[in-house]
C-alpha cells in the first residue's frame, strides 16, 4: 500500500516539474507532504482522520510566493531657498541660487511665466535642482496659503496653483480707555491692524483725537486664521461696538449679494457717511474750535473757526470727503493750503501744510491724500488747520451734523438681518467684563465724591 501511494507521488512530482509554472509547483508539494504523512500514519477511527485532515490543511494562496517587483528610487533633488527683498528681481534670486539666465527664460517662456514678473518683498521662492544641476521644480511661495509650482517637462515647464483653506474662527476682545484708544488696544492684545480698522470703522462718528474719553469702552468680534492648527494672521472685524462718552455705537460687517463688504449699524444703516470726522490717522488736538481763542503769535482775541491737530511733520493729510479741489496755494497766514468743495453745501479747509499734493480742478475721493502737515505760514510748530463751512458759515468740525447714511437696499434688508443678528448677540453676550467694571467704578468712593462734587 505505503510503495504504490510512493510510486504515484514520484510520477506526480515528475509530471509537475515538466509543466507547471514554479509557485503552482510550490503548492503541490505542499498537498504531496500532506499524502504522504497520512499514508505513514493511516487512523481507522474517521473522527481522528478528520482532526488531523483540519489540522495539516494549508491554503494554497498562502503558500504562493509572489516576487517584489523592483523598486525604482528616483534622486533627491538638492533645496535652495530664497526670500525676495527689496529692488529683488527673479535674475537675482535665480542668481543667488546658481541658476543661469538661461534658467530664468525657459520660467518665464513658459505658459505661466509672466507671473512671476511682478515679485513682493516678504515672498520667497524654492528652488528643487537634480543632480545634473537643471532646474526640475520651482515653489513661488507668495504666501502661507497661496504658491505656485512650476515642474520640468520634456524641456518645458507646466504650472500649478495651490491655495490652502485656513480655519476661520471668532475671537473677542474689550478694553477701557485710560489713555488712548492705541495704547488701549495694546492692553487688549489687539494687533496694531485691528486697532486701526476699529477707529477707520467708527471714523465718520468719532474724532478719535478730540472726543475720546477716559472710561470710554470698546468691544470686538474678529476673525482669527488658523493652519495646521497654528494662528497665523487675523481676518477682518465681524462686529465692534464703541462706548463714547456714554454713548455706544455698534457696527456689523456685512457682504450683500454682489460679494462687497461695508459696516453698517445694526438698523442697516452704513457706518460710511459723507465727511470723517477728523483728517488725519496718527494725531493729537493742540487746540480746539473756540471763536475767543488767542492766536499763538500775534497775541490778540482772534476767531479760530476750525480745530487744529498737533502732528509730526509729513504726516498724511485725507481730504475728509468726495469733491472737487477749488483752490491752492499759499498765504503769509495760512501757509500751503487746499480747498475742496463738497458738492454745493459744504467746503473743507486744509492750512499750514508742508506739501501739497494735489492741483486745483483735481476731483478728490475721501481718504485721498492732499497733503501733508506742516507749520508754514503762522504757525508755532506742525500741525493741521482743518476748517469746515457749511452754505459759506463756519462750523465746528467735531460736532456739526454730517449728511445721513444711506441704508442697506430694500431687497438685501432680510438677508442682512439673518446674518447680523447672531452676530451682534455674540458680541453682546460676550460683553459683560467691561460692564462689571464700569459698575464697579460707578460704586466707588472715589466716584462718589466725584459726583458730590
Amino acid at each position: 500500500m505505503i510503495a504504490s501511494l510512493m510510486q504515484k507521488a514520484t510520477r506526480f512530482l515528475y509530471l509537475m516539474l515538466n509543466v507547471f509554472p514554479r509557485r503552482h509547483l510550490i503548492a503541490a508539494s505542499v498537498v504531496s507532504c500532506c499524502l504522504l504523512i497520512l499514508a505513514a500514519y493511516p487512523v481507522s477511527d474517521a473522527k481522528a482522520n478528520k482532526q488531523i485532515s483540519e489540522q495539516l490543511a494549508i491554503p494554497i494562496q498562502a503558500a504562493i510566493i509572489e516576487t517584489p517587483a523592483p523598486i525604482n528610487i528616483e534622486p533627491s533633488l538638492r533645496w535652495v531657498e530664497q526670500s525676495v527683498g527689496s529692488g529683488d528681481s527673479l535674475s537675482t534670486l535665480f542668481s543667488r541660487a546658481k541658476l543661469s539666465a538661461l534658467d530664468v527664460y525657459k520660467v518665464t517662456s513658459s505658459k505661466d511665466g509672466k507671473l512671476l514678473r511682478d515679485l513682493f518683498p516678504g515672498e520667497s521662492f524654492r528652488f528643487g535642482i537634480n543632480q545634473s544641476g537643471e532646474l526640475e521644480e520651482l515653489h513661488y511661495i507668495q504666501s502661507r496659503l497661496v504658491s505656485r509650482i512650476y515642474n520640468l517637462e520634456d524641456d518645458s515647464y507646466s504650472s500649478e496653483l495651490k491655495e490652502l483653506e485656513p480655519d476661520t474662527l471668532l475671537s473677542y476682545r474689550e478694553g477701557i480707555i485710560n489713555d488712548s484708544l492705541y495704547l488701549s488696544g495694546q492692553q487688549a492684545n489687539l494687533p496694531d491692524k485691528l486697532i486701526m480698522e476699529l477707529a477707520n470703522i467708527f471714523a465718520w462718528d468719532i474724532d478719535f483725537v478730540f472726543d475720546i474719553r477716559q472710561g470710554d469702552s470698546f468691544a470686538i468680534l474678529f476673525e482669527e486664521k488658523y493652519l495646521d492648527g497654528e494662528m497665523f494672521a487675523v481676518g477682518d472685524i465681524i462686529a465692534a461696538s464703541f462706548t463714547n462718552r456714554g454713548r455706544t455705537y455698534d457696527a456689523v460687517r456685512y457682504t450683500d449679494s454682489s460679494g462687497s463688504s461695508s459696516y453698517y449699524t445694526p438698523e442697516g444703516l452704513s457706518m460710511r457717511k459723507a465727511f470723517l470726522r477728523a483728517p488725519l490717522d496718527i494725531f493729537r488736538i493742540s487746540s480746539g474750535f473756540n471763536l475767543r481763542r488767542k492766536h499763538p503769535i500775534h497775541k490778540m482775541i482772534k476767531a479760530h473757526r476750525g480745530v487744529d491737530y498737533a502732528a509730526p511733520r509729513g504726516t498724511p493729510v485725507f481730504s475728509a470727503g468726495d469733491g472737487k479741489v477749488t483752490a491752492t496755494g499759499y498765504s503769509k497766514a495760512n501757509g500751503n493750503y487746499v480747498f475742496v468743495q463738497h458738492g454745493q453745501t459744504y467746503v473743507t479747509k486744509y492750512l499750514h501744510l508742508n506739501k501739497k499734493k494735489v492741483r486745483r480742478g483735481q476731483t478728490v475721493k475721501q481718504r485721498q491724500v492732499i497733503g501733508t502737515v506742516g507749520s508754514t505760514g503762522y504757525a508755532t510748530g506742525p500741525h493741521l488747520h482743518y476748517e469746515f463751512l457749511v452754505n459759506g458759515v463756519h462750523r465746528n468740525p467735531r460736532t456739526v451734523k454730517l449728511p445721513q447714511a444711506n441704508p442697506i437696499s430694500a431687497t438685501e434688508l432680510a438677508a442682512f438681518k439673518l446674518a447680523t443678528t447672531p452676530v451682534l448677540t455674540q458680541l453682546a453676550q460676550s460683553g459683560t467684563t467691561i460692564e462689571l467694571a464700569q459698575l464697579e467704578q460707578a460704586s466707588s468712593p472715589q466716584a462718589g465724591a466725584a459726583n458730590a462734587n
